[in-house]
């Protein structure tokens, strides 16, 4: 009985500092009025001088536009992040949005000879198998000359289609059907 009495102590103790109301200030780092900010360097645009100094958000409402015929830059970090093509339902037409990436690819394997991409061609699992397949590998062929046409050797990209076979997202709603319709960008060599 003398050995429980410690433990007894020591667990109400506990119980009584965990029940007295914390003092800890809110961070003013994390807490934000009006709307959503995001960090320009996350969008790809340039950073204000006064971000850059004390890497806070400025407190103006306004931000500057996004030029669209800016280029986005990739890196070689970005490249690994962005590496799916997502088509609309049965289409494997390449969306603009899509063409930076490519062509940072491409980049990359034109300066790396040595280098070896896989496109694998997806598709949702609506539609026959067969269908699937035929769908996959054009949007395959799609990503593959987009690639090629931007630079990258012809021997340095291979196609696959996998149809609906390896689906991302194994739901039945369309939000798991949209991320399954897309090409990857599988690097078998890397230099």
């Amino acid at each position: 009985m003398r050995a429980t009495l410690p433990a007894i102590l020591l667990l109400s103790a506990l119980l009584a500092a965990c029940s007295t109301k914390s003092t800890i200030p809110p961070s003013t780092h994390i807490s934000q009025n009006g709307p959503l900010r995001v960090h320009p360097g996350l969008l790809g645009q340039p950073v204000p001088a006064e971000l850059q100094q004390d890497g806070q958000m400025p407190r103006t409402a306004s931000a500057a536009p996004v030029e669209a015929d800016k280029p986005i830059r990739i890196d070689p970090v970005g490249l690994r992040t962005q590496r799916s093509v997502y088509f609309e339902l049965n289409s494997a037409d390449i969306k603009a949005d899509y063409d930076p990436a490519l062509r940072a690819h491409a980049r990359y394997l034109a300066e790396h000879p040595k280098a070896r991409v896989r496109i694998e061609g997806n598709a949702d699992e609506r539609g026959s198998v067969d269908y699937n397949r035929k769908l996959g590998l054009k949007r395959a062929e799609n990503v593959r000359s987009t690639l090629v046409s931007h630079g990258a050797g012809d021997k340095q990209v291979n196609i696959r289609t996998l149809g609906e076979a390896r689906p991302k997202l194994t739901g039945h709603d369309e939000s798991s059907w949209a991320e399954n319709r897309r090409a990857d960008v599988v690097y078998e060599i890397e230099n």
